[in-house]
């Protein structure tokens, strides 16, 4: 997790996504929430990127097991799987009213972030992006793409939205929760489910796996419709067909690690949301079966 605190510059903010800079450089504090080990080689060596976007650098940041001082915003960038750890490392108290932005997939979490912290702005945030840490203190950021899709049905986050732009990843502003979550998840969980139930990339996918795929884009869109997005079977298609080749999914890379798989918060939401509104879900739940 990602602690942020303005300093003397309250509209530019910098982090590991400026090439070569330290996070501080901007006039603002960053501190990386962490394990033991990690948190200690984040101390020692900074944080270390190799990025088809924006080159290979090295951040300075502050990090700690726990956070000890006021923030102005929370990002929570860990999997679903590792969520109520890393929330012990935030207490609700010192928290206070700061920004909270869970970038994690799936829905349900929302609930519980402001179940955890009462006083917070909790706003529903997804990100475009592959990228794998490697070892503690080391990133691979692997797409030519970093995006940000905030919600903000009041309008009162473009301040917010252009300090992370000035940092480099691009940001949109989305117009509530249910269109900025399910744009996400119509997309990942079809990708997620099928580039790791049969271990390919999404490229083989779309060509051998075709019919599969236009069947399970057909029941997460109307899934997604009944929740309230805007979604449509065909442009997913489209984004399907725009991706990179080689593009595989974080839960693929998981499976193939042996890591807990985010099946829950992915398909396992698509299913929940099938059957409280009514949809039929076959194939997307037989998806869901054979990774479970």
């Amino acid at each position: 997790m990602l602690a942020h605190r303005r300093l003397r510059a309250p509209q530019v903010t910098r982090g590991p996504a400026e090439r070569a800079a330290p996070a501080d450089r901007a006039e603002h504090r960053v501190v990386c929430l962490a394990g033991d080990r990690t948190a200690a080689v984040l101390r020692a060596d900074g944080l270390h990127v190799e990025s088809e976007q924006y080159g290979e650098f090295t951040a300075a940041v502050a990090a700690d097991t726990v956070l000890r001082e006021p923030v102005d915003a929370l990002f929570v960038t860990v999997k679903q799987t590792s969520l109520a750890e890393a929330l012990d490392r935030v207490p609700a108290d010192l928290l206070g009213s700061a920004v909270v932005v869970p970038l994690l997939n799936g829905v349900d979490h929302l609930a519980v972030l402001r179940a955890r912290f009462p006083a917070a702005r909790v706003v529903a945030g997804t990100i475009q992006i592959e990228a794998t840490r490697t070892a503690p203190g080391r990133i691979a950021h692997t797409s030519p793409f970093a995006n940000l899709v905030l919600a903000d049905p009041d309008q009162r986050l473009e301040p917010f939205a252009q300090a992370l732009r000035a940092a480099g990843p691009g940001v949109a502003l989305g117009p509530d929760e249910s269109t900025v979550l399910w744009n996400k998840l119509s997309f990942l969980a079809p990708f997620a489910l099928l580039t790791t139930r049969h271990r390919t990339d999404v490229g083989t996918v779309r060509d051998r796996h075709r019919p599969e795929l236009l069947t399970v884009l057909d029941e997460v869109a109307a899934v997604a419709r009944a929740a309230g997005a805007p979604a449509d079977a065909e442009d997913l298609l489209a984004l399907f067909d725009r991706f990179p080749a080689t593009m595989r999914s974080s839960m693929q890379r998981d499976a193939e690690a042996g890591r807990p798989l985010e099946l829950d918060a992915i398909g396992g939401a698509v299913l929940r949301a099938g059957a409280a509104h009514h949809v039929p879900t076959p194939a997307t739940a037989q998806l869901v079966a054979a990774l479970s």
